[in-house]
């Protein structure tokens, strides 16, 4: 394969379609062919703010194209599933954002077709490509660091429906296939297989149909031990703080920057050739498309993580 793989971004009008999209600018071998949002205005606005030649609505629109070879996912959770599935019978390749689904059921329905095809499937689990977490792993695949505990917080303040933009949104988030599947994920990823999880959780919130706060325990097959508190009620900071507690070092990681324990932070600029988690999540993508190969966060790599959330969502109920 020559040419440049031509990208579609769909939702490029939200949070984190802009974030695909600053991150493709930078890759040598793609090209965004085309953007689909939720209307044709807000597609073409896009379109216009990162030069890309067509701007259309909805999905369907995008898997009709002949001058499309893979598609970036960045839609609402609920439909996730159903469009990672649309997009595999269309022959293309799909990257979906995080989360793969919001349900065991949808998440494993859409492993079997992906499994079933050939091209590249992947979900957006970011946490594995942040260069802070890259070193923490770099250290362990060297047997220099073994992780005991990891201490997380997912706050944010989300008493309505607004995304990272602050702006209103149709759908819900939701801390545990959302937010917890970010941790889930990479703690399996640095301290092996999860055979144990329990979970509690907070107040039901009455207009959003959700709890606003929970409390998330794991052990791993090694040993490790992982405490996560989420919340949708904390008024900042904001963001996800991971704290390693290892057997040479403690490390924190705050998205792409790394600290020690005593809050000194650590060079990570070499580690990847991007310091953007978003861009080396989609240099993979675009990567495993041209070697065709397995990427890392494949659908059959992360599948675990959401049998967890399936586990963790039956206590809860």
């Amino acid at each position: 394969m020559t040419d440049k793989i031509r990208v579609a971004v769909v939702g490029a009008n939200g949070a984190f379609g802009m974030k695909h999209l600053d991150g493709l600018m930078n890759i040598d071998d793609a090209v965004v062919t085309v953007v689909s949002a939720t209307s044709q205005e807000k597609a073409d606005a896009v379109a216009a703010k990162y030069g890309v030649a067509n701007a259309v609505v909805g999905l369907d629109a995008v898997l009709e194209r002949d001058d499309v070879d893979a598609v970036i996912l960045a839609t609402p959770t609920g439909l996730h599933a159903e469009q990672t599935q649309a997009v595999l019978a269309a022959g293309k390749h799909v990257q979906v954002e995080i989360p793969l689904a919001d349900s065991l059921a949808d998440a494993e329905a859409t492993l079997a077709v992906a499994e079933a095809s050939d091209r590249i499937a992947m979900v957006g689990h970011t946490r594995r490509f942040n260069p802070s977490h890259q070193l923490v792993h770099n250290r362990i695949t060297a047997g220099e660091f073994n992780v005991q505990q990891m201490d997380v917080q997912t706050y944010f303040f989300r008493r309505t429906n607004t995304n990272a933009k602050g702006e209103a949104r149709s759908w819900t988030d939701h801390l545990l296939w959302h937010h917890a599947a970010h941790t889930v994920d990479l703690f399996a990823y640095q301290a092996g297989k999860i055979v144990q999880a329990n979970a509690i959780q907070g107040p039901i919130h009455p207009e959003l149909g959700i709890a606003m706060d929970m409390s998330i325990q794991l052990k791993s097959e090694t040993g490790a031990i992982c405490t996560l508190s989420l919340s949708f009620n904390n008024d900042g900071p904001f963001g996800t703080f991971f704290r390693y507690i290892g057997d040479t070092d403690t490390y924190l990681a705050r998205y792409d920057d790394l600290f020690n324990g005593k809050d000194e932070q650590i060079d990570v600029s070499n580690v990847a050739v991007s310091m953007n988690g978003i861009e080396l999540q989609d240099r993979e993508f675009i990567s495993a498309i041209r070697e065709g190969r397995e990427p890392n966060s494949s659908l059959r790599q992360v599948i675990d993580c959401y049998r967890v959330l399936g586990q963790l969502e039956e206590q809860l109920a």
